[in-house]
């Protein structure tokens, strides 16, 4: 990913909510899976890091990203940004 793409999903990123929030038990298989689906309907995925998770989010985010086999976009503060494009129909069309 180029560093143009990268910031027009960053810029794409900034109205969206968080869809997943990671807490105290840190990043359970079950969340991951869930993760993983949520990349048939969004292809571009924010996530939350709350407070009482001890985990890094740039750790949680590189972990994420190799099990769903998304890729990181940004990770700012207790922020989280995934993107993962559509095999059959993207959604998003990334700048050349």
């Amino acid at each position: 990913m180029t560093s143009k793409q990268r910031a027009y999903l960053k810029g794409l990123a900034n109205n969206l909510d968080p869809i997943f929030q990671v807490g105290k038990n840190s990043l359970t298989p079950e969340l991951t899976e869930a993760i993983g689906e949520a990349f048939h309907k969004n292809e571009l995925i924010k996530i939350a890091v709350l407070k009482n998770c001890d985990d890094d989010p740039a750790l949680i985010g590189e972990m994420v990203a190799g099990r769903t086999h998304s890729q990181v976009v940004q990770v700012i503060g207790k922020k989280i940004v995934l993107y993962k494009p559509d095999r059959d129909k993207p959604r998003i069309i990334l700048p050349q």
